[in-house]
């Protein structure tokens, strides 16, 4: 294993070493010390399935269906994952490198070292998720993305695109925001006890008036108000 300090955390990752090819994913059972790459597009519907130690490199895999699926040790990286719906699994010092998540639902996922890097979040939804270890994004797109009940304490996003980003009611204790622009996202009442550099102080501001569409005088188009009669 080998760690990767970012902010105010550090992850601990994989290290992955002697892994042996595999062509396919059958549904369920468990999967040690593998290798799968493919450039070829697939459904997958696995359930209950263990993946522990491995590399998935180029899983183009659209409309498919994770469920009750565990990961231990396992890197994605350039992999095309859109429209993918996740629920009900537990991710432990897992990576998620450079791969297209639009429009994916991950519901009820356990977070433990998970590091998604230069990721393609857009649309997504992401819903009940809890960090209960460290949690990093970054520089990863989530235009237009919804956070629903979620606790990412002690999570960090770093450079990454929040334009129109929505976060609802959850925990966001030392949640890292540093590094963000703040500006455009959405549902910044929710965002509690989070972390901000003091310049970004103004980005909140501006996404709570607009979020709240609060006017100013010199922006009306009524007259000025004259006074009582």
């Amino acid at each position: 294993m080998h760690s990767r300090t970012l902010g105010r955390l550090t992850l601990t990752l994989p290290t992955l070493d002697a892994l042996s090819h595999v062509t396919s994913f059958d549904n369920g059972g468990a999967f040690l010390d593998f290798h799968y790459t493919s450039a070829d597009p697939v459904e997958l519907s696995l359930t209950g399935t263990h993946f522990v130690t491995g590399r998935i490199t180029g899983l183009s895999a659209r409309r498919s269906r994770f469920d009750n699926i565990r990961l231990d040790s396992v890197e994605f990286t350039g992999c095309d994952l859109t429209s993918l719906r996740w629920t009900d699994s537990r991710l432990t010092r897992t990576v998620f490198r450079d791969c297209k998540l639009t429009g994916a639902v991950l519901e009820r996922l356990t977070l433990d070292n998970v590091l998604f890097e230069g990721c393609t979040l857009t649309y997504a939804v992401l819903a009940h998720l809890r960090a209960t270890g460290p949690l990093a994004l970054v520089r990863c797109d989530l235009t237009e993305a919804a956070f629903t009940r979620c606790d990412l304490s002690g999570a960090h996003l770093e450079a990454c695109g929040l334009r129109h980003t929505t976060f609802t009611a959850g925990t966001y204790h030392r949640t890292d925001l540093r590094g963000n622009n703040l500006s455009a996202l959405r549902g910044a009442g929710a965002l509690k006890q989070v972390i901000i550099d003091r310049p970004q102080h103004a980005d909140l501001t501006h996404a709570l008036t607009t979020e709240l569409d609060i006017a100013f005088p010199d922006t009306l188009d009524d007259p000025p108000a004259t006074g009582m009669p």
